[in-house]
């Protein structure tokens, strides 16, 4: 598809681009589109009531960030609380303040599900259903289709199967779906799980509950670091609240890369590190057998523990964590293949969330449908031969956010470029016969990745066709690259349009 000049000019869309998602990644494109793109018009469907995502949909205790606020906060919009480890409702408002301040709540669309979306390539923009919480649905039409929704399934959490879960006479309770009146006090707790929604409840859980325990099949690597950053503290003293902002990211961005890359290099360095810092956290309550994975650190996410809370209710009695295989759920608590078992009044099943690609929604160009897992993806943020379709896949080594920026940026460079082009489409060309090398950037042994990996798109070594994972190197390639790269391809609405109108006219 070359840029030659139309003869004809494309049918306006409702809205040069549609964001899914009032979460993080929505929210963060509607900001960067208000200061780089204020002549495109953009319009945010989110399928809840209100804002949020992920963040108002967990409503489990104690639910935090599991990375720092300084790195998980906007580029543009500084974290000004005093934790960087923070909580859910600070989280929440956050994203409130930046979408009343910067005038993005009026542009937001509530409670509208998108069930699907297809590209005309006709028109040169998407079709897009919509369904609302009473049913009924409608179609609007967008130039962009940007995808902010996240990777979780919002209706189905990952649900282990567990044997005689129907004998179990107390309540059974998943993190996802946390009821609101879920009343544990003084009842015997038992959180099966330990990644980071067990490692966050179970703390939080202990004050109330008789006891809580934390049920493994297999341990989780640790990090212990202080809920306050006594250094972004001390630099919003003296300095303006953006800089102090700015110098604190640096700092966090540049710490998490050494953290990761030292442990994909010397693996038994970080061990000794880990496992010196939980000793020293328990004393003579550390349990070698539960706090020594099978896994290097950073195989699998490396699970956050914000002033050492967990291993502080373990000390105090409060918790415990029992590493073992369950035979079987029966009417008074669970029963482990070592014989053993754990009573319980309450069982927690933090087994994982199921990913979903795309949100669920049946995406299609011209009426065929796009496999995702087919395509490559294009700089991390759009996919092979799919037009004006970008999306959101935070880094699995990083923040979040890191990731939403970039692309929210890229994009708005883009929406530009065209304009400055008059051109309606751009596609990222990938042919039948490639050379592409297939890599694999899900390096990662996490149980939520390994159920997904049949969903998920391809990567390649070369930087153009994949979804790198290096904040550092990704930030700079990024700017560097030019938007006109020799894969990215400008264009109109098909031709094919003019012929049929010719012939209607002529009708």
């Amino acid at each position: 598809m070359g840029a030659e000049q139309s003869t004809f000019a494309a049918a306006k869309p409702d809205v040069d681009v549609l964001i899914v998602g009032a979460g993080i990644s929505g929210i963060g494109m509607a900001a960067h589109m208000k200061m780089l793109c204020p002549d495109r018009s953009f319009t945010i469907v989110e399928r809840r009531a209100q804002i949020g995502g992920t963040w108002d949909l967990f409503r489990y205790p104690g639910v935090r960030s599991d990375s720092d606020m300084h790195t998980l906060g906007f580029v543009f919009e500084p974290w000004k609380h005093e934790k960087s480890i923070a909580d859910g409702p600070s989280i929440l408002d956050y994203l409130n303040r930046i979408a009343d301040e910067r005038d993005i709540r009026r542009h937001i669309r509530f409670d509208s599900k998108v069930l699907s979306a297809d590209f005309d390539g006709e028109a040169a923009h998407w079709v897009v259903t919509l369904e609302g919480s009473d049913g009924q649905r409608s179609r609007v039409t967008a130039g962009w289709l940007y995808l902010g929704s996240g990777y979780y399934d919002y209706d189905t959490p990952y649900e282990a199967k567990f044997e005689g879960r129907q004998d179990f006479q107390g309540e059974i309770v998943h993190p996802q779906f946390w009821p609101e009146n879920l009343d544990y006090a003084g009842k015997r707790v038992v959180v099966i799980g330990s990644g980071a929604t067990a490692v966050t409840i179970v703390p939080s859980m202990a004050d109330k509950a008789a006891h809580v325990t934390m049920l493994q099949r297999t341990p989780t690597w640790y990090g212990i670091r202080p809920a306050r950053d006594a250094i972004a503290n001390f630099l919003r003293k003296f300095l303006p609240e953006e800089l102090a902002y700015r110098i604190t990211r640096f700092k966090n961005v540049r710490l998490q890369n050494l953290v990761f890359k030292r442990a994909r290099t010397q693996p038994e360095k970080v061990k000794k590190f880990l496992t010196k810092r939980i000793k020293a956290a328990l004393g003579d309550k550390y349990d070698e057998k539960a706090f020594t994975p099978p896994y290097n650190p950073w195989e699998q996410r490396l699970c956050l523990v914000p002033d050492a809370d967990l291993f502080e209710a373990i000390k105090a009695g409060k918790a415990s964590v029992v590493t073992d295989h369950i035979d079987r759920f029966d009417a008074t608590g669970i029963k482990l293949k070592s014989g053993k078992h754990l009573d319980a009044d309450v069982i927690v099943t933090a087994t994982g969330l199921k990913m979903v690609m795309a949100g669920k929604i049946a995406i299609s160009v011209d009426g065929v449908p796009v496999d995702f897992a087919d395509r490559y993806y294009y700089k991390g943020v759009m996919f092979s031969n799919v037009p004006n379709l970008a999306a959101v896949f935070g880094y699995l080594n990083a923040s979040w956010t890191l990731r939403a920026d970039i692309n929210a940026r890229y994009i708005c460079d883009m929406l530009n470029a065209m304009k400055a082009r008059g051109v309606e489409v751009a596609v990222p060309k990938l042919a039948p016969n490639h050379q592409l090398d297939e890599d694999n950037i899900y390096d990662f042994s996490s149980g939520y990745i390994e159920r997904a990996r049949h969903l998920l798109p391809k990567s390649a070594s070369d930087m153009r066709w994949r979804l790198n994972q290096d904040y550092v190197r990704d930030v700079a390639w990024m700017r560097e690259d030019p938007i006109e790269d020799g894969v990215l391809q400008f264009g109109h609405a098909r031709p094919a349009t003019v012929h049929k109108e010719h012939m209607e006219a002529a009708e």
